[in-house]
């Protein structure tokens, strides 16, 4: 679908931050907030804008720190379906974040969260290596959080900028 010029910039300006009210928007945009209520139920209507999330870094609260794994799954496409097939089967599991197709030396890429290692590894070894078109799979464990979605984690965040005077 083919969108406006102003219709991509609020794309861009929610991406950053999801939580501006639309009476910001219309002021940053130059629009009325009629436009921009209009501009948002279009895009949510088409899925474009699909859904509003916010980043929690999980590690800064007690008892909720859990594992996440980046998987590479090598997969036998099937005929008439390519890896589609597969890929649904793998992203109705509950503990799958999310499922890319890849370039490259493996087929999908696939994000887990569980609470422990063995969490994991059992969802791993039980459900998705069990998998008949699953020729293959390696297991990264992230062992720590510095950026993701543009976001910089961690408590080191100081001002950096060279102080200049007269």
């Amino acid at each position: 679908m083919q969108l406006r010029d102003i219709e991509l910039e609020l794309l861009k300006i929610l991406q950053k931050d999801a939580r501006l009210p639309v009476g910001s928007l219309s002021r940053m945009l130059q629009v009325s907030s009629d436009e921009i209520e209009e501009m948002l139920e279009k895009l949510e209507k088409k899925n474009i804008l699909v859904r509003y999330s916010s980043i929690i870094d999980w590690s800064k609260v007690d008892g909720h720190e859990g594992v996440t794994a980046m998987i590479d799954v090598k997969v036998t496409p099937k005929r008439g379906v390519g890896f589609d097939e597969v890929a649904h089967r793998i992203y109705r599991y509950k503990e799958v974040k999310s499922v890319y197709l890849m370039s490259g030396a493996y087929d999908l890429s696939v994000t887990v969260e569980g609470k422990s290692m063995n969490e994991v590894a059992r969802f791993v070894s039980e459900k998705l290596s069990t998998l008949d078109s699953v020729l293959s799979t390696t297991t990264h464990f992230q062992l720590k959080k510095y950026k993701h979605d543009g976001t910089i984690f961690g408590d080191d965040q100081e001002d950096r900028r060279i102080v200049v005077s007269p």
